[in-house]
């Protein structure tokens, strides 16, 4: 305010100090009171340079919070409680008589206050910063996989790939050693909703709110295979695809199952079989549990008992679901599949002879079709019959100790079954599929989505659908969503999923 009167004063001193102090106090909205205070605040200026001048606000007292040991003890205090602090914790911590000594106080602070020393000590009230999600690429068998399998295979046919620079031409490959080349179809699925629009744009000034349908719709579910030659997989002329469109529900078409799955693979299989039958071919699939379902009565030893089961005992094996003759489950009157028990299928030998897992016929001790048991099935395979006997079953709960690389046993019967060869590595049906007709398979490790171009295609196509205009009615919404899938799906160029399967490719 000083600075403000001499300013003034210095200006238009012709007016005098009355009229200048008083032009002060107006712009400081106040009256003749603080123009005479101003007034002597200057003459006391003018007479002491080195004098202390009171503040026109009044005075007011010091946080006890500006003293920086006791912040200091305050903060390692609240960091030492942990994640979830409150305020009542400073309270509490001054109620302490030593700590009341120490910095002065009479008594401890009220809450309230408490609550303003979070915020000076740099706390605030809300969410914590929200990191990535864990997901699992370091994961042991995670690694093991993409380290010893994924990676191996990829790098196996990589000289036989047609690398493309930045989504145009293919890079000239060298024909002496490139006899065949190969072509990765990656597969994948994705949802499309009848009202997902785009959301953020340049609105204009005055816009007013339009009626928006509520949720998001009906849904429809499109699985396809893309690859970095032909983009999505169909014949030359069009006439044949392997796209299917599925409205995923309980009361619509269910859910997209093994079988659905096998059944596109069969018509791409078709289409790749007669129309590009000069290419080695690869189908690559994520690591979903619906790509990997096994056959039903694939081998398991994980309920496997280590004795022979009784002859008056249940049947040891597998529940399937009973078949009618339309190919389809049967239920039964309380809503549920119906299923039967059928045998396990036979286990192999080290040199590949089958092996049976029942007694056979005419057996000397054991009635025919029973289960031999675990015990018996490794003895069978050679191990010593004492150290078998002398094993348990299971560890609890099947966590298993570690044993050493050399070591000639395991710790139960069942962690031995679990790492034979034949019981380590059963086929998927898909997989048996595959290779029945010829074609190569692969599947991705898990959590990484990264390394199926697939899912950028999905996100390309997704950005033109969001700008199409929503359907005019409910009743044909369900019609319009297959159209504009169709059409946002034939609209991602084919340079975007060469870039695409590039980028994807550099992770590898």
């Amino acid at each position: 305010m000083l600075k403000m009167l001499f300013s003034r004063f210095l200006q238009h001193h012709r007016h005098g100090w009355i009229r200048v102090s008083a032009d002060v106090a107006f712009m400081y909205q106040r009256g003749p009171a603080l123009a005479k205070r101003l007034r002597a605040w200057a003459r006391a200026f003018l007479l002491d340079r080195k004098a202390r001048l009171p503040s026109a606000y009044g005075s007011w007292s010091k946080s006890a919070l500006d003293n920086d040991i006791l912040k200091a003890e305050l903060c390692a205090h609240l960091q030492g409680i942990g994640k979830y602090i409150r305020a009542q914790d400073i309270v509490d911590y001054l109620q302490d008589p030593d700590a009341l000594s120490r910095f002065g106080l009479k008594k401890t602070i009220a809450l309230s206050t408490a609550k303003q020393w979070m915020k000076k000590l740099e706390y605030r009230w809300g969410k914590g910063p929200h990191g990535q999600y864990v997901n699992g690429h370091e994961r042991e068998d995670v690694a093991a996989y993409r380290q010893k399998t994924f990676l191996p295979a990829f790098a196996s046919r990589e000289a036989t790939v047609r690398q493309w620079t930045n989504g145009g031409p293919a890079v000239p490959a060298d024909q002496a050693t490139v006899s065949r080349h190969t072509v990765y179809w990656f597969h994948d699925e994705s949802c499309f909703s009848a009202n997902d629009r785009r959301k953020v744009y340049w609105v204009p000034k005055g816009a007013q709110a339009i009626p928006q349908p509520k949720g998001e719709g009906a849904t429809l579910m499109v699985a396809d295979f893309a690859s970095a030659e032909y983009g999505f997989l169909k014949s030359p002329d069009g006439s044949k695809a392997a796209r299917v469109l599925f409205r995923p529900g309980k009361n619509r078409d269910g859910w997209f199952t093994n079988d659905d799955i096998i059944q596109q693979t069969s018509t791409a299989i078709e289409i790749l079989s007669e129309h590009y039958c000069d290419e080695d071919h690869v189908f690559v699939f994520d690591n979903a549990t619906t790509h990997l379902k096994r056959p039903p009565t694939a081998l398991s030893a994980r309920r496997m008992s280590k004795s022979p089961t009784q002859p008056d005992a249940p049947l040891f094996g597998v529940e399937v679901p009973v078949i009618g003759a339309d190919g389809k489950a049967v239920f039964g009157p309380d809503g549920k599949v119906l299923k039967e028990k059928m045998r396990m299928a036979d286990a192999r030998f080290a040199d590949g002879r089958p092996q049976s897992l029942y007694f056979a016929e005419g057996h000397e001790l054991r009635v025919a079709g029973t289960f031999k048991g675990m015990a018996e099935i490794l003895m069978e395979r050679g191990y010593d019959a004492d150290a078998i006997r002398q094993l348990r079953a299971q560890c609890p709960k099947f966590e298993c100790p570690a044993i050493p690389p050399l070591s000639p046993l395991s710790c139960c019967c069942r962690r031995l079954l679990y790492n034979e060869p034949d019981f380590a590595v059963v086929e998927s049906i898909l997989e048996s599929h595959c290779k029945a007709r010829g074609f190569g398979i692969l599947f991705l490790p898990k959590f990484h989505c990264e390394l199926n171009p697939i899912e950028q295609v999905w996100g390309f196509a997704n950005g033109t659908y969001r700008d199409l205009p929503l359907s005019a009615s409910s009743r044909s919404a369900e019609a319009d969503l297959e159209r504009n899938l169709n059409h946002s799906l034939d609209s991602v160029p084919l340079p975007s999923i060469r870039r695409c399967v590039s980028c994807a490719f550099l992770h590898c």
